[in-house]
């Protein structure tokens, strides 16, 4: 580890412990040429999760897409923001559980629709019209049928 005080790239470990929520080892080290003492913190590194979209282009997951995704449904309903980021937490744990690299966008559509359609079956109409991309009302008709059932 380089020292921040004058770049030397030998120390030792003073202290070692767990941060306060134990996602990290937080290390107190000194230097050993110029005895200054500075704090590191070591983390486990997460695979990156990369989302296959429909016209297979790939983009990195965003929790933040998702989650604008289904606030822009949720809108001027009955849905707390809790229950929002709790759904997507509960989505990024189902696709993470799968221990895959990759994941399609048509996966993750389907948990979020899951997800809306026992929360508020509006947002589950509005996201499905966009997500499903409805060429027509018949379209639309069918899929309204099988929520009334």
């Amino acid at each position: 580890m380089k020292c921040p005080n004058c770049g030397h790239e030998e120390d030792k470990v003073v202290d070692s412990r767990p941060s306060q929520d134990n996602s990290a080892i937080r290390r107190r080290r000194e230097c050993l040429k110029c005895h200054e003492r500075f704090t590191t913190y070591e983390y486990v590194e997460q695979g990156t999760l990369t989302v296959v979209k429909t016209d297979n282009t790939r983009e990195p997951y965003d929790p933040y897409k998702l989650l604008y995704g289904i606030k822009l449904a949720c809108n001027k309903r009955p849905v707390s923001i809790k229950e929002i980021e709790t759904m997507v937490a509960d989505i990024e744990t189902q696709v993470k559980g799968k221990n895959k690299s990759e994941v399609t966008s048509q996966e993750i559509g389907e948990m979020v629709m899951e997800k809306l359609r026992s929360a508020d079956e509006i947002a589950y109409v509005r996201f499905a019209s966009v997500y499903r991309k409805f060429k027509d009302k018949a379209e639309f008709l069918e899929e309204m049928k099988k929520l009334l059932e």
